[in-house]
């Protein structure tokens, strides 16, 4: 005889503006859960960005194995860890593959969505690019624009500094700035 492997349904309602942190805690318990033997897999979704009520699955291979990992210390700690953060409204165990596609009928899975430098620093990266590398084709072209009038050197500039500033200056120059981009300060390490 074989085992059956058994998918946990959990909703769960979490406050809008938690949801940064309700993600979080959903990806440590999945950190967690896929260390125990058994597992097979979980997600959560959401039926839209702005809803309260998120569906958490997590499956196993076995009965045996959801238990060992329902009475764990990790779990136990997991779970404490949300009171004020997350709600459990229903659980349902299901067998068989229908647990993984019952309900919700539509969702929308929320990614993390990446932070966003303030306006201010975008445009010192920007410019910290563009001074540059503008000066060395503006000097580059004076040896072949001289007397062209000023529309077409500005057109030619552009052509040529627009993808090099796209494909290869902003990105070498954010993986330099990130750390002051998305933070406090530039770190420097010795």
């Amino acid at each position: 005889m074989s085992a059956t492997p058994i998918t946990v349904s959990v909703t769960r309602t979490v406050a809008p503006e938690r949801a940064k942190e309700a993600a979080a805690w959903a990806r440590a318990g999945q950190e967690l859960a896929s260390a125990s033997p058994g597992y097979l897999g979980s997600g959560w979704i959401r039926p839209d960005p702005e809803s309260s009520e998120w569906h958490m699955l997590y499956r196993f291979a076995d009965e045996p194995s959801l238990s060992t990992w329902e009475k764990s210390a990790e779990r136990a700690w997991w779970v404490e860890s949300a009171v004020g953060l997350v709600e459990e409204s229903s659980v349902e165990r299901r067998t068989g593959i229908e647990g993984w596609f019952d309900q919700p009928t539509s969702v929308e899975v929320i990614a993390q969505t990446p932070p966003t430098p303030p306006r201010w620093k975008q445009m010192v990266a920007i410019f910290a690019s563009f001074l540059p590398l503008s000066l060395v084709v503006n000097w580059l072209l004076s040896f072949v624009s001289d007397g062209w009038p000023l529309p077409l050197r500005v057109l030619v500039l552009t052509v040529i500094v627009t993808p090099v500033m796209t494909y290869l200056a902003l990105p070498a120059i954010t993986r330099l700035l990130r750390p002051w981009l998305l933070g406090g300060g530039v770190r420097r390490t010795k």
